[in-house]
């Protein structure tokens, strides 16, 4: 059966999860994760896609990107592997895939989940493990976010703009939102929407989806279609 496409929606945030090949490390050293992002910084400006937040773990990567078309962000990664993949192959004497197949995808409810899925992607190094704080993991848009350093990589969104009327205000308000951490059925819920390249909001956020793409975002209801009952032919 042929994959349906990717429900990509220009405008609007997508969360975007790439693995290696059987999980296995596309990130060895430090100059290994420099050259990622030089190219994906300028894979995403040249097909115009927003990079809001990301975290670079040493066997996958998250990105939270908003694409200006519908082949943005697909583009953009295939850009990325073009350059990194050949690189990455001949410093480790390598052949073959790095990573696993197509990229994973969750189109974002904006007001609801933007800045929840923020959080969970810089959370992630903690919950790995790797880190105590995520101030402590290099490479991510967390420092960004909390004024520690500019990111060239990183295009604020509104939402984040709108935690505060001043740097400093917007900077402490999103370093308190992540502190407060991410409660489990939270991280659940944005897991398994981008795993089964699902949609991340509510029923309402999703049947709108359905309207406007005439695609089934739903899951379909169970058991036989409802039929009205055939009345009795009229005795003779």
């Amino acid at each position: 059966m042929a994959r349906l496409p990717r429900l990509v929606i220009p405008q609007q945030p997508h969360h975007l999860i790439q693995r290696g090949n059987n999980r296995q490390p596309i990130f060895r050293e430090e100059v290994d994760y420099q050259h990622f992002l030089a190219w994906l910084k300028e894979a995403a400006r040249f097909y115009q896609v927003a990079i809001h937040a990301y975290v670079l773990m040493p066997n996958h990567i998250h990105l939270l990107a908003t694409p200006s078309d519908k082949l943005g962000l697909a583009l953009m990664m295939q850009k990325v592997g073009r350059f990194y993949v050949p690189w990455f192959n001949h410093k480790y004497a390598r052949t073959g895939g790095l990573f696993e197949g197509r990229f994973r995808t969750s189109l974002i409810d904006t007001d609801s989940y933007f800045l929840a899925c923020s959080r969970y992607i810089e959370l992630n190094p903690v919950r790995a493990g790797l880190v105590a704080a995520p101030l402590d993991y290099p490479w991510s848009s967390y420092a960004h976010h909390t004024g520690m350093r500019t990111d060239g990589l990183i295009t604020d969104h509104l939402l984040y703009w709108g935690m505060g009327n001043t740097p400093f205000q917007r900077e402490a308000a999103y370093s308190e939102l992540v502190m407060q951490g991410i409660p489990q059925d939270e991280v659940d819920f944005v897991t398994t929407a981008v795993l089964k390249n699902q949609p991340l909001g509510s029923d309402t956020f999703k049947a709108e989806l359905e309207r406007k793409t005439k695609r089934q975002i739903l899951p379909a209801k169970r058991g036989r279609p409802f039929r009205e009952p055939i009345p009795p032919l009229p005795s003779t």
